[in-house]
């Protein structure tokens, strides 16, 4: 089979590899096409706690065309994505169902072969049916899910306000479910003006122009921009950017939590002033990715609670795959990025 394969960071080629055979437990899942998101380009520069040799990939949607022994509840043909995440099952954290905080998590795409592929095996313990979804829908499965874990760990309060910094996929994701999940508003705002023209689209309440080289002008347009005037109960960093990260305590209202749901590089910092986040009891949280979401995630894409209409602006070939990475790092154009075999 034909697979992205990486011997080093920034090192790969697209080369033939044997199809593998599903053990007992596991499918073998042809690839229909799979989401190309930034921390792919994390993980193509070695970052992202990744191991090599690899194949990356981890938003996958395709259909199972090998059984293993035992497996139960699934079928061959049925359409499927994955849940890419495995704990150890053996941790404090793990053994107190906290499993997202295990210290041995590890991950398809980033330590385990992933779906830039023809085929990958997988565990059927990981298995989630899209069957009837559009597959255009059902690849967004596993980013729905890292949504759905920052709607869970973010603890909306029945009518609070939320801001959501980013209007990337998985930002505009998560500004859906914070609306159905309890937010009587929902702001998204972003340096781009066709990505905030998406996001009304998907029904979010209020969008904002923001410029990335202008921190205090920034923060009076968004304040400014929230309903009461003074800052968001909510406010989600959704770009991985230290400079956006940056600008969200002075912008979260007394009492309220920013949450840093984007990715940003592993030496980066942010500056705050410890004695504003303890005279307003500022609650500053991460949400890391998704480990117990998926079954949720595709719930709320079934029933339209999130949708994805627009969002897929890019399609290649397994063969353009360098094309792929350069459009999710620098077109301007780009919103998501599939890739397909």
């Amino acid at each position: 089979m034909k697979a992205v394969v990486y011997d080093a960071p920034l090192s790969y080629a697209i080369t033939e590899i044997p199809t593998p055979e599903p053990g007992a437990g596991e499918v073998r899942i042809k690839v229909q096409q799979v989401g190309v998101c930034g921390t792919d380009l994390h993980i193509h520069a070695g970052d992202f706690m990744a191991e090599f040799p690899l194949i990356p990939g981890h938003e996958v949607v395709g259909v199972i065309d090998a059984l293993g022994e035992g497996v139960v509840g699934l079928a061959l043909g049925e359409q499927v994505a994955v849940n890419p995440n495995i704990y150890c099952g053996h941790c404090d954290y793990c053994l107190a169902g906290r499993l997202i905080l295990c210290p041995n998590l590890k991950g398809m795409g980033s330590n385990f072969p992933g779906f830039f592929a023809e085929y990958s095996v997988v565990p059927a313990t990981l298995v989630f049916s899209t069957q009837g979804l559009d597959p255009d829908v059902a690849v967004f499965a596993e980013p729905a899910s890292c949504a759905m874990h920052g709607l869970e760990s973010a603890q909306v309060r029945p009518g609070s306000s939320a801001l959501v910094l980013g209007a990337g996929p998985t930002g505009l994701l998560l500004a859906q479910m914070l609306a159905s999940g309890g937010a009587s508003s929902v702001t998204v705002a972003a340096p781009t003006q066709y990505k905030l023209d998406t996001a009304e689209k998907l029904g979010v309440d209020r969008t904002v122009l923001i410029d990335r080289d202008d921190a205090e002008g920034n923060i009076d347009r968004l304040r400014a921009a929230s309903p009461k005037g003074d800052g968001y109960d909510l406010v989600v960093e959704a770009t991985g950017s230290a400079a956006v990260g940056a600008i969200c305590v002075p912008l979260t209202r007394n009492g309220g939590t920013v949450l840093i749901y984007g990715v940003t590089h592993t030496t980066d910092t942010v500056a705050f002033h410890p004695f504003d986040v303890f005279r307003r009891e500022i609650t500053i949280k991460g949400s890391f990715a998704e480990i117990t979401s998926v079954a949720a995630a595709i719930s709320a894409l079934r029933a339209g609670r999130v949708r994805t209409d627009g969002l897929i602006t890019h399609r290649f070939h397994i063969d353009d795959y360098a094309q792929a990475l350069e459009a999710v790092a620098s077109n301007p154009d780009a919103h998501k990025v599939v890739l397909h075999t």
